[in-house]
């Protein structure tokens, strides 16, 4: 490190800032882009062994690109975006040039993409530094990340709990303070539930807010990517720099980006007279841990403290969101996952023994696809075969349909939506991998916004009185309305932050050090 970096920050501290912080100190010269780079390097190279958040660090990449902004600084050119220089944590399903991505699949292993996502290229020309490839559960499907073909990511707060998933490599990256960003896809609750389970940001935006291109498709019509993070700020400021019309993506919306770096600072005064919150009756109930329903309460009790008009909302059609999402989600995997066939790039098995293309294509997809992949494929080409697709897939888009509807009536009579972000928290590894129900429950409450495309995030809200692990508020809003959210979620966190005596994070155990 510098000597001035040396004598004001160690690589300890520069670790445990947020992203927000570490900006300021890049782009005053305080500290350089690639001593904190550095140092979160060697933080993934002394913890990740025991949180296996990584598939693949981009050590070099990492270097250079840092160098690339200490240059541009040095020369007295003003920082390309708010967080040039600050290093970030990538979820694997996004392709990058030069760099594999595997989707946590052997059937992509050693493939290296040949193009950028859009999410890749606008992180690079913000100069965003991107440490590495986070792992996940394999093609973006689980609650656990115990489904990724590269072993299980362990949370940090409990070695022998899970991460969350989709997206636990990105949470536990933050969590584990290897990295202080990350980016996530949500699905049916892939950037939210691994935020509550492991005391974190997530935020899940518009469907089509931010750019698909070049994300490895699991569900064309609810697949989401968005922001990860520790504070609501640090997710903001990584939200404005990803999001955006994009003409290489069908669905891109043409409309400016909500104002949600703007919002947030308003909401950190810590005033919510006037914004009316709409309770979520529907979540509630059997499958909920007493310690979460206690939190999520006391969040509310925080929010009328703030002055929020806090009233109860029905939602009816919501409680059959997740029979209607394993039908949905399911059936375009099916379709979506029918490229990896063996013949273009990636695994190839049973070629060398004489066998036609169709053995070859079965022999290889039976190899490279786990059994979570193959169950979901399964169930969506049965939902979508000759005499029943109208029994089951029909049905459950008229279900989606009612779950918009019931939406627009709550934001009718609400600002903002709130309810637990999960019914649970962290639950043990291998606690459920043989009751794939109760493994889908963990998406009960993150689910209805992607069936609807509307935007929720997730906020740490305290620590369950049974277990101690961290849980998480749901604050869901009206499409293309983010900053009604993070308005909230930013004067939530500075009351739970003033009255816990600091960031839940900061309660993190330590972990391990490698020797």
């Amino acid at each position: 490190m510098s000597e001035l970096a040396s004598e004001s920050l160690t690589q300890g501290e520069l670790t445990r800032m947020t992203a927000a912080e570490l900006a300021a100190e890049i782009h005053a010269g305080k500290v350089s882009s690639v001593e904190v780079t550095q140092a979160h390097l060697d933080r993934i190279a002394a913890v990740d062994h025991t949180v296996h958040a990584f598939l693949h660090v981009n050590t070099e990449g990492a270097l250079s690109a840092a160098r690339a902004v200490d240059e541009e600084i040095a020369a007295g050119r003003p920082p390309v975006s708010p967080l040039a220089g600050v290093p970030l944590a990538l979820k694997d399903v996004f392709t990058t040039e030069g760099i594999p991505t595997t989707c946590g699949s052997k059937i992509l292993e050693g493939w290296v993409p040949p193009y950028d996502a859009t999410v890749a290229r606008k992180l690079h020309e913000a100069g965003v530094v991107i440490l590495g490839k986070t792992n996940m559960d394999e093609f973006a499907m689980g609650s656990s990340t115990e489904n990724s073909a590269y072993g299980t990511t362990h949370n940090p707060w409990d070695l022998g709990r899970i991460p969350g998933g989709s997206g636990g490599g990105s949470s536990a990256s933050l969590a584990a303070f290897e990295a202080p960003l990350a980016i996530g896809t949500d699905t049916g609750g892939s950037i939210r539930q691994p935020a509550s389970v492991t005391g974190t940001v997530g935020v899940k935006p518009t469907y089509g807010g931010v750019s698909r291109y070049g994300l490895v498709a699991f569900s064309s019509s609810l697949d989401q990517g968005g922001p990860c993070a520790r504070t609501v700020l640090d997710a903001a400021l990584l939200h404005e720099v990803i999001a955006g019309y994009d003409k290489l993506d069908s669905t891109s919306i043409d409309a400016p980006v909500p104002p949600v770096v703007a919002a947030t600072r308003e909401g950190a005064i810590g005033d919510l007279r006037g914004v009316r919150v709409g309770v979520v009756r529907e979540f509630a109930g059997e499958w909920y841990q007493a310690g979460v329903t206690n939190a999520f309460r006391l969040a509310v009790d925080t929010l009328r403290q703030l002055g929020a008009d806090i009233v109860e909302v029905s939602c009816p059609h919501f409680d059959y969101g997740l029979a209607a999402y394993y039908l949905i989600a399911p059936s375009e995997a099916s379709s979506n996952l029918a490229r990896f066939d063996a013949m273009r790039y990636g695994l190839r098995v049973g070629d060398e023994n004489g066998n036609s293309a169709e053995q070859v294509m079965a022999l290889t997809r039976e190899a490279g696809f786990g059994e979570e992949v193959k169950r979901r494929i399964m169930i969506g080409t049965y939902a979508l075969s000759s005499g029943y697709y109208d029994a089951y897939y029909g049905q459950a888009q008229k279900v989606r349909t009612l779950i918009t509807r019931d939406f627009e009536a709550a934001f009718a009579d609400v600002d903002v939506l709130v309810s637990p972000t999960t019914p649970t928290t962290a639950f043990r590894i291998g606690e459920r991998v043989d009751d794939p129900v109760a493994m889908y429950r963990a998406d009960l409450c993150t689910i209805p916004a992607n069936l609807a495309g509307t935007p929720a995030m997730s906020v740490p809200c305290g620590l369950s009185d049974e277990d101690g692990l961290p849980v998480g508020l749901q604050v869901m809003a009206p499409a293309l309305q983010e900053q009604r959210m993070y308005r909230v979620a930013a004067a939530y966190e500075v009351a739970r932050n003033t009255a816990q005596g600091g960031p839940l994070i900061n309660r993190v155990p330590q972990l391990e050090v490698a020797r």
